[in-house]
């Protein structure tokens, strides 16, 4: 086990390393070169089980908040907001990654993760997202929406708007094949990101035989991202996660993907 141990710190090493400049921006803003966003779709609302991670009662600016404990229903009224380049990037509250270009959003009560359905009551408009983060911490708002979402209810100009906000419960399919079917994302625990292909195969045939668990290599440019996966149960991708954190690798973090996109696409390794 000391020699696994060795090996990885080795690779750590010379892995690539991210600042955490999230609060550098003192407002946030929307990105500079603004991308098309009608090929967004709604997100689709399908059971998941909820977090191990954003899911108990916490304190914020001195203000404590419960989070709810499987709500069948939901409805409520207030201000949206949103939040864009400043947390792009960044983990969310459930430990994925906030995109700024999907339909989510936060809310600071709700089981994460949460679909509803958000309606700008002063233009009619709808959409559905995926709540999976916390807040807004400013008095009378309900919602902080991604730019995406924003950008569907037409809340970018004005930066607020008024909102009422449905909980969209789907149940837990009870027919196996059915659960199945319901399954739409892939799962993976990011590890280390490595600009060397040769270092990045040698760091996951090392977790491989640390976890026992498989790996895989997403190349984006590069950069060789080395992950944990593909999980498709996201209880036993949070436990990967956890697994990974207590072997001192504490930038691990979940990313989903989509199971439309091919399992081999920009993935140089799986194992």
């Amino acid at each position: 086990m000391k020699k696994v141990f060795l090996i990885t710190a080795l690779i750590l090493s010379g892995c690539a390393t991210q600042n955490d400049d999230r609060y550098s921006l003192e407002h946030d803003k929307a990105p500079e070169a603004i991308p098309t966003l009608d090929h967004v779709e709604d997100a689709q609302p399908r059971y998941e089980p909820y977090s191990r991670a954003g899911n108990k009662d916490y304190t914020v600016r001195g203000e404590s908040y419960q989070v709810m404990t499987n709500p069948e229903s939901y409805n409520g009224e207030g201000i949206a907001s949103w939040y864009g380049k400043k947390f792009h990037g960044h983990k969310t509250s459930n430990g994925e990654i906030y995109d700024m270009f999907s339909m989510s959003a936060a809310h600071k009560t709700l089981p994460l993760p949460s679909y509803v359905e958000v309606e700008n009551t002063a233009n009619g408009k709808k959409a559905i997202v995926r709540v999976n983060d916390r807040g807004p911490f400013h008095e009378g708002r309900i919602i902080d929406l991604s730019y995406a979402a924003a950008s569907k209810l037409d809340i970018l100009k004005t930066g607020t708007a008024p909102v009422k906000v449905t909980l969209l419960k789907v149940d837990k399919p009870q027919d196996n094949n059915e659960w199945q079917g319901a399954r739409l994302n892939r799962y993976f625990v990011q590890l280390v990101a490595i600009s060397s292909r040769d270092k990045a195969e040698k760091a996951a045939d090392t977790f491989k035989k640390q976890f026992e668990l498989p790996t895989d290599i997403n190349q984006s440019g590069s950069v060789y991202r080395v992950r944990l996966g593909p999980f498709y149960d996201y209880d036993q991708t949070q436990k990967a996660a956890l697994l990974a954190r207590e072997q001192q690798i504490n930038e691990a973090f979940v990313v989903v993907e989509p199971i439309a996109d091919e399992p081999g696409k920009n993935s140089g390794v799986s194992n």
